[in-house]
């Protein structure tokens, strides 16, 4: 397994809608596989191919580090697809391993409903709500070239803009392997 440089915000390809899956090939797996070793590297609980510089839709997630999720096993997502978001919406902060050292209130819904594909591409549905339903939209949003940082407020984002102005350029020290260069795209 390999450790992949993460996309940081400002790189090209986190503005682009992913890709669909048509097959899972080995090198596909080992996409996942590398997926799963970095996003534990960097002490993350998802992240999405294009967050590696892959253009594909798929997206992991291990939350099973978490109290009260210990059972929730690794999972990968192909294709995914929101089928449904409950009225009832809640703010909670959120942070990305492609904006590192930054946090803020990101409203979204409590619950929701997301068909996707397994390796098999054997079709799924999962239904989640609170820190499940969280993560698999802010996944399922880097997929569509959404950051957390476009849902936030105008007043926030004026606070940040040095910070993540500094990201951008990597004028910062950062925890794990980053890309050197916005244009930044793995070869598959």
């Amino acid at each position: 397994m390999t450790l992949l440089p993460i996309t940081l915000i400002g790189d090209k390809i986190l503005r682009r809608k992913a890709s669909a899956v048509k097959e899972v090939d080995v090198k596909t797996i080992e996409l996942i596989r590398d997926m799963f070793e970095t996003m534990r590297n960097a002490n993350g609980i998802g992240l999405a191919a294009n967050q590696v510089g892959a253009d594909k839709s798929i997206f992991i997630i291990d939350i099973s580090v978490i109290e009260g999720y210990e059972e929730l096993k690794p999972m990968v997502f192909i294709n995914p697809k929101i089928t449904y978001r409950s009225e009832k919406k809640v703010f909670i902060e959120e942070g990305c391993l492609s904006i590192p050292d930054i946090r803020a209130e990101v409203e979204r819904p409590e619950t929701i409903k997301m068909d996707y594909q397994d390796t098999d591409l054997k079709e799924l549905t999962i239904e989640a709500k609170d820190l499940l339903a969280r993560l698999l939209q802010h996944e399922y949003d880097h997929l569509q070239g959404v950051l957390f940082t476009d849902l936030i407020s105008d007043e926030m984002k004026k606070k940040l803009k040095r910070n993540l102005s500094n990201i951008k350029q990597r004028n910062i020290e950062f925890q794990y392997p980053v890309t050197e260069h916005a244009d930044y795209q793995m070869q598959l």
